[in-house]
């Protein structure tokens, strides 16, 4: 039976790599030897040029939200693509008091 592979970043490197599910013990990049981040199946890495995409994933991935696939094969469900929209869901949670990552995956705000 094939074990299941998933993705796992390094921020500071902008690098995406896909090994076997976690079992435990800590990731550690290849280059610079830094943890790795396990982001889950359903994550597509930015293009490493592209900073503006680096830095809208480094937001989400330090609020704690993952990229995991749904159990009916649905996705991971919303995640702002852009910097502008992390700003405006970042604003409405300080202005309601919801937390950052509950705002963050927020399809549509109020």
């Amino acid at each position: 039976m094939a074990h299941t592979r998933t993705s796992y970043v390094c921020l500071p490197c902008r690098a995406s790599y896909k090994q076997p599910f976690p079992d435990g013990h800590e990731r550690r990049c290849p280059r610079c030897a830094a943890p790795l981040i396990h982001t889950g199946s359903a994550f597509a890495a930015p293009r490493r040029r592209d900073t503006a995409g680096w830095r809208t994933l480094s937001v989400l991935l330090n609020a704690g939200i993952r990229f995991h696939k749904g159990c009916c094969g649905g996705g991971p469900g919303y995640r702002p693509r852009t910097l502008s929209e992390v700003r405006e869901r970042m604003t409405h949670a300080r202005r309601t008091g919801e937390p950052f990552a509950t705002a963050l995956t927020r399809p549509e705000l109020p």
